[in-house]
């Protein structure tokens, strides 16, 4: 089978994104041949094409997939030609046409879930899923704090955050998007390019703040964190949008109320198959029960993917982004 891949051959910016013609042959034991329909773009890709998270080259990008079934290898009991499938990693070269990979790595897809849906939602709300139910296991009546509320994780985060219950408190940077994080049911958005986000969010939670900030930011972030975190409360850091957290002095955490900080990483919630399993089926019944709704903000030819890396780092972009083979 003939398919098109992105490859990097060095780190750096989007121009470095390159194109090549492979052939594919039948999978071997364990394996699966998939045709893709729709590729999911995340903000881990940004990383790993830049640097920030190094990876062996040259080397393929992109995490998350849906698509069909063409082929099975030996050994491959659960999955037949026609199935629909997803993935979420953690191996690289989802951008591609279609590839080879371990039947182990797929998970079905339901009915209700069609493939734009699943290639939209599964790395973020399975993300979402671990960092709210597993992570943070926020409780309803919590002021929550949510930083880029109006992004992919972020609007699956305030939807979540919703149905369990919690006070969402969401960070945006226009009105545009502070909109679409109210319609998704944030309780308070703050305009961080015009307001004190700290000082807002102390005034909202009667000079307590909040038990759990979500910030996918980092160290554009970290100080308003701090300042924004109840005491003993915990700021769970899951992104680098806005740079990395580095040189963290552990002081600070005492000198901000005795906080707790995480940098969880999604694979290590999701580690074994019935991890994934489970979590998957909570996201796929989040979704069918329409406590979550996906946001495709952007469509993309698959071609089209260096423009999308700097739409999305340039926060151009609102809710999730497709690339389409």
């Amino acid at each position: 089978m003939q398919a098109i891949e992105a490859f990097i051959a060095e780190q750096g910016g989007p121009e470095v994104i390159q194109w090549r013609e492979v052939t594919l042959g039948a999978p071997d034991a364990g394996q699966v041949l998939v045709r893709q329909t729709a590729i999911g773009l995340n903000y881990i890709d940004t990383y790993h094409r830049d640097g920030t998270y190094p990876i062996e080259l040259p080397g393929g990008l992109g995490v998350e997939a849906a698509g069909e079934v063409v082929a099975t290898g030996p050994d491959v009991h659960d999955l037949q030609p026609g199935d629909r499938v997803a993935t979420f990693g953690p191996q690289r070269g989802a951008y591609a046409s279609a590839r080879i990979l371990p039947a182990a790595s797929l998970m079905k897809l339901p009915a209700g879930i069609d493939d734009d849906t699943a290639a939209a939602a599964l790395l973020k709300a399975c993300t979402v899923e671990a960092l709210v139910e597993r992570c943070a296991k926020v409780e309803a009546g919590w002021p929550v704090l949510v930083h880029a509320a109006a992004g992919g994780v972020g609007l699956i985060l305030v939807q979540w955050l919703k149905a369990v219950g919690a006070t969402v408190i969401g960070t945006v940077s226009t009105e545009a998007k502070a909109q679409t994080a109210r319609d998704a049911g944030a309780d308070h958005v703050i305009r961080y390019k015009q307001e004190d986000v700290a000082a807002h969010v102390r005034e909202i939670t009667d000079g307590q703040g909040v038990p759990v900030t979500f910030d996918g930011i980092g160290m554009a972030t970290w100080t308003v964190s701090l300042k924004a975190t109840a005491r003993r409360g915990l700021i769970v850091s899951y992104g680098n949008a806005g740079g990395p957290v580095t040189g963290v002095n552990l002081g600070v955490l005492a000198q901000h109320g005795s906080q707790f900080v995480t940098r969880p990483t999604l694979f290590d919630y999701y580690l074994d198959p019935g991890e994934r399993a489970a979590g998957a089926a909570r996201v796929f019944e989040m979704i069918e029960s329409g406590a979550v709704a996906i946001t495709v903000g952007q469509r993309y030819g698959l071609q089209d993917a260096a423009r999308a890396h700097a739409d999305l780092e340039a926060g151009r972009t609102t809710g999730s982004s497709l690339l389409i083979p």
